[in-house]
């Protein structure tokens, strides 16, 4: 039955759906747990098979009966909350831990002044103060005898079984260091115990992927439509001490590694390599300083060196392609001329007055000229480039768009019509008699 049903159950004796206690696989385990607590055993022996151990095999009976007795407290825990509810309805919503609410109601009983009622040993001052004024305002009446001894009853049995696990879960964990030392060094005994229990045994543990050793135990919430992104995904790994220690933005990716190391952990104690948990506790101090890793800060930024003042220029390759920029980029002797200047004459300028850009020892005197070098410039174009050129000016001319015209302006006949063939070159030739209807083969080949 779900926990739904066992609300809305309506039901007066405790024995109709906690059976737990009488049934005689519950006997017989707490019997052997308190001989095998009594012999304090060293553990399996080395030669011996560890499926074929039997403290083994009572190890996962072990497991399989604490969460038994978990749900068996929850089933006397509704039993408990719905007979009190009469006396004082608001004590399960200030007391939330199964165990702690049988606690107080057992030491509260059918008291009207919960004052008088000492609770400092049970629950924190903070939740005894919200209990003592609540109880000021409540509508609950004194529970009539024969309910009051049910739920007193039942608050012994909910004590009863929390016990029996507490001795259960001690057995396991006292007998995880001889049966899983390694998988115990990195997750502790608790969490191995329950690892092992939930998986079926180490073997079976062992064969697991570490995705799913992450999930093991973990709860699905239902969420009544909200996200489930916030909602984590470890099980009883997050239990653990490493990831407890963790900050919480790194927990999920300690768990993946925490994981993948409790899964070599547990196929080195599967095959009974290392019973000391040497390589156990090399993996711990290994994820622990990954993590310590993560939360270094990073490197500051150094700051960048100015240059050595007054240092040599950076010496540049030579070859072909320099030698051409330096030659397009040099100082032509137009350019010399103009930066310099003759002793005891004006410079001329370009606005005159000596305003504007001088011209140096430019132009020769008293002939208001500039002198342009005729010296070609040492920058020769190659081959492809000077045929390109003169395929433009050849074919320039031949390309008529809208704008041009055959008409030519001339200062002795005014306007005159041309030939543009003529201007081309192409008047006489092989061009001209080629396509001619008055033209003759140059050459006959006899036959």
């Amino acid at each position: 039955m779900d926990m739904a049903d066992l609300e809305t159950l309506n039901y007066d004796d405790l024995d109709i759906v906690s059976k737990l206690q009488k049934s005689q696989r519950y006997i017989d385990i707490m019997q052997k747990v308190e001989e095998a607590l009594a012999k304090d055993s060293d553990g399996a022996e080395k030669g011996t098979v560890l499926e074929d151990d039997p403290e083994y095999k009572l190890i996962v009976d072990c497991n399989q009966l604490s969460v038994d007795i978990e749900n068996e407290i929850a089933i006397v825990h509704n039993f408990i909350r719905d007979k009190y509810k009469l006396k004082f309805q608001e004590l399960e919503s200030l007391v939330h831990h199964p165990i702690d609410y049988a606690r107080v109601v057992k030491k509260i009983g059918n008291e009207t002044d919960i004052t008088l009622v000492d609770l400092g040993d049970l629950l924190p001052s903070a939740i005894i103060m919200g209990i003592s004024v609540t109880s000021l305002t409540t509508k609950g009446s004194p529970l009539p005898e024969d309910v009051l001894q049910k739920v007193l009853g039942a608050c012994d049995r909910a004590l009863d079984l929390d016990s029996a696990r507490k001795k259960v879960l001690d057995f396991v964990e006292s007998k995880m260091g001889s049966i899983a030392p390694n998988l115990s060094a990195i997750v502790g005994s608790a969490v191995a115990a329950k690892l092992v229990g939930t998986a079926g045994g180490v073997s079976a543990l062992a064969k697991m992927p570490a995705c799913n050793v992450q999930v093991l135990g973990h709860k699905r919430k239902n969420l009544a439509g909200f996200s489930s992104t916030s909602q984590s995904r470890v099980g009883y790994l997050e239990q653990t001490e490493i990831l407890q220690s963790t900050p919480p933005g790194l927990r999920a990716r300690a768990s993946r590694l925490v994981a993948a190391k409790s899964t070599l952990a547990a196929r080195v104690d599967a095959t009974r390599g290392d019973m000391a948990g040497i390589n156990g506790r090399a993996l711990r101090e290994e994820i622990r300083k990954k993590i310590e890793k993560w939360q270094e800060p990073p490197p500051a930024r150094q700051p960048k060196p100015l240059p050595v003042p007054d240092s040599e220029p950076k010496k540049r390759r030579g070859g072909r392609r320099l030698r051409k920029m330096k030659e397009r980029y040099a100082v032509t002797d137009m350019r010399k001329m103009a930066n310099r200047m003759r002793f005891g004459t004006p410079e001329e300028s370009s606005l005159g007055a000596g305003l504007g850009e001088g011209y140096g020892m430019l132009g020769q005197a008293g002939s208001n000229r500039l002198r342009v070098s005729s010296v070609p410039s040492k920058l020769k174009l190659n081959a492809k480039v000077a045929k390109k050129l003169k395929e433009r000016q050849y074919t320039g001319g031949a390309t008529t768009s809208g704008l041009t015209s055959s008409l030519a302006f001339t200062p002795v006949q005014g306007i005159e019509l041309c030939n543009p063939q003529q201007a081309l070159g192409l008047g006489s030739g092989t061009q001209s008699t080629y396509f001619s209807e008055s033209g003759t083969f140059s050459k006959l080949k006899k036959i």
